[in-house]
């Protein structure tokens, strides 16, 4: 918010922004426990367990779409409160890797 030089109003919506987004990541890392778990049951059985291998699969996916599609909710928020000064500065922060995504 500093960098940026965030009005009051600007702060508070940006981290209602960013809440919403860290709740999703959270989410992530449980898909991401969920996916590992569905992995390695596939492979400890006598058998190749081929259904639960592709059901950790597709969890990976949609986790990651769902992801994807938070991110690119919280950049369309963000834009919408930001001024055209503050967009680029909030752009290279992104660029140099100070701020991430």
């Amino acid at each position: 918010a500093h960098k940026l030089e965030l009005s009051e109003e600007q702060t508070g919506q940006l981290a209602k922004i960013l809440d919403e987004l860290k709740t999703e990541r959270a989410q992530a890392e449980v898909d991401q426990r969920r996916t590992i778990a569905a992995f390695a049951d596939a492979i400890e059985g006598a058998t190749f367990g081929e259904e639960r291998a592709n059901e950790g699969g597709d969890q990976r996916v949609e986790s990651a779409r769902r992801l994807r599609e938070a991110v690119v909710k919280a950049l369309r928020q963000i834009h919408g409160i930001l001024d055209e000064d503050q967009r680029k500065r909030f752009a290279y922060l992104v660029r140099t890797g100070v701020l991430a995504l």
